[in-house]
Formats: C-alpha cells, structure tokens, sequence
C-alpha cells in the first residue's frame, strides 16, 4: 500500500512539474510578444511606442528627408519641394504640397510610420491615427530642433551610432568657425522683409539663433512677440533707433539682389536709419533664404560659417 501512495505522489509531483513547465513556456511566448523596436517622445510631449522598425515611412516636410537617410532610413513618401530635395527622394511618391498635404496620398503609399511637420501639419494626427498608422511630430527649426531629431531618427532606423557621429560632426564644425573669430560680444538685429512690411526676428528664429550661437546677442531679445508668429516681433523704426544694433541682418523670400535695392531705397529715403550704428557704419547684411528661412537642417555649420563670414571675412 505504501508503494502505491509513493507511486501517487511521484506521479503528481511529475504531472505538476510538467504544468509549471507548460506555463513556463507561455510565459516566454507571451514576453516576446510584447517586445518593442522602440519608445520614442515627440515634439509634442506624445511618447510612441513602435513595435517593429518603421519600412514605410512618409513625411511632410522636406527638411526632415536628409537627416533621416543620413542614419539609414528611407521614404515612401515626401512633399512637393523646389529646394532641399536629395536624390534618393526625388523619385519617391508626392503627397501634396508642404502646406497642403493630401491625406488620401499618404493613405496610398501604405506607411506604417508619418513624420509629420510641427506648426503645419499637426491636424492629419488625428485621421492617421484613426487608421492605425503611427505619427510623430517633430519640430526641426533650431539647431537644437535639429540635433534632437537627428537623434530620433537614429532611433527609429536603429542606427544609434550614427546620429551620434552625425552630431558629434556638426558641433565640431560650428565650434571651428567660433574659434575663427573675435571672440567679442556684437549686437545685433534680424529684420525680416515680406510684402506686407517688416517684421524683427526673435532668438527662436534661424537667423537669431545662429547669431546667439555665434556669441552675439539679439537686441530684440526682450521684445513681445507676435500672436501668431512667436519667432518674430513687431517692427518700427523707432524701436531700431532706440536698440541701436551695431550689426543688421535681413532675410527675405526672392532674390537678394533685389531685397537689397528694395532694403537700401527704405533706408535712403528715411535719414533716421542713418542714426542706427550698422547703418552708419555699413554693417548691413543679406542672408541666403536656403539656409535662414527654410531650416537648414544638417546644413547649420554651413549657415553659422556664413554669418560670421559676413561680419569677418578676413577670418575666411
């Protein structure tokens, strides 16, 4: 009889042991299931979880196409876009105008990830998602915008070292051009023109940015922005007057040719710019729209090196 119980009680002990073992291997099953490639924040506080590494990614500003093929990603997808359009994207398919994005085209390019472009398109979020394709907005104006990015995009490629690389060269070109120069407070404006008039530009802007990178400061520092455009101020002449700036420099859509006649005969015709010190002494500057309009991307050595060969060309 006890040979019996004996037998009773191995025979559990095995068919227990056999469960504890069959639910070990759920368990495991059940783990990597819910593996992640990746959990990503975007530039609107969303955190992203994706659980495989994007293969169809479109996006809706042209300037993110060469930082993300720079860390080995790839589009099915990208705007309409006249400038900053590297080759490996021309043939890709459109979906609309940077301002006017056709939803129904991104549909139809079937992507699993949309990188979509802060300020402009933020509104399509809301309809992807609701077709179960993942969104990431992302802002890329600043330099800081961009070094940010580019880190995130290694993440989504996988390529962490890369958009490590990708930064580290950058800083150190920047840094290159500082040591080029005086190393001297200078004060400066940013004047943007347009048909409707002018306006200043503040710190967050490319062309203010660039200069504060450069040591400089922006004597439109403490102005009150713009309701609907917080990276620019209000401008009047008698503000300049009053700021004094001893370096002027102006951005403008169109040919700089013509901004400047236009920017000389507004200065000629009214003899109080000629009491503001970069008027006088012929410290006025026109900057290229490629690079402090439109955000020059990966390009931002290229724009800080520029802006400081303006003002010091003997360095160059």
């Amino acid at each position: 009889m006890g040979d019996i119980r004996r037998l009773l009680f191995a025979t559990v002990c095995v068919a227990f042991l056999l469960a504890l073992s069959g639910c070990g291997s759920q368990q495991s099953v059940d783990n990597s299931s819910n593996q992640m490639f990746a959990k990503v924040q975007d530039d609107l506080g969303r955190e992203v979880t994706l659980e495989k590494k994007p293969e169809r990614i479109v996006v809706t500003s042209a300037s993110f196409l060469e930082p993300l093929h720079e860390v080995g990603g790839d589009v099915v997808g990208r705007p309409d876009s006249k400038t900053k359009m590297p080759d490996y994207a021309k043939d890709k398919a459109s979906v609309g105008k940077v301002y006017q994005i056709d939803v129904e085209k991104v549909l139809a390019c079937e992507p699993d990830l949309v990188i979509i472009n802060k300020g402009m398109n933020e509104k399509l979020v809301e309809t992807l998602e609701a077709s179960g394709i993942k969104t990431l907005v992302v802002d890329m104006k600043s330099y800081e915008d961009v070094k940010r990015e580019v880190a995130l995009f290694a993440q989504l490629t996988g390529e962490k070292e890369k958009g490590e690389a990708l930064i580290s060269s950058m800083d150190k070109k920047i840094q290159a051009v500082k040591e080029k120069i005086p190393q001297e407070k200078r004060r400066v404006a940013v004047i943007h023109s347009t048909n409707q008039g002018l306006t200043v530009q503040l710190s967050g802007s490319i062309a203010g940015s660039v200069a504060e990178m450069l040591g400089w400061e922006n004597v439109a520092g403490d102005m009150t922005p713009l309701e609907k455009d917080p990276d620019s101020a209000p401008y009047s002449l008698e503000t300049m007057v009053e700021k004094n700036p001893e370096l002027l420099f102006v951005t403008s859509m169109g040919k700089l040719e013509e901004i400047k006649a236009s920017m000389d005969a507004t200065m000629a015709e009214n003899p109080a710019w000629q009491s503001v010190e970069a008027v006088r002494q012929g410290k006025v500057f026109y900057l290229a729209q490629d690079l402090f309009l439109l955000s020059p991307g990966l390009h931002y050595p290229e724009a800080v090196e520029m802006m400081a060969k303006l003002v010091y060309p003997e360095a160059f």
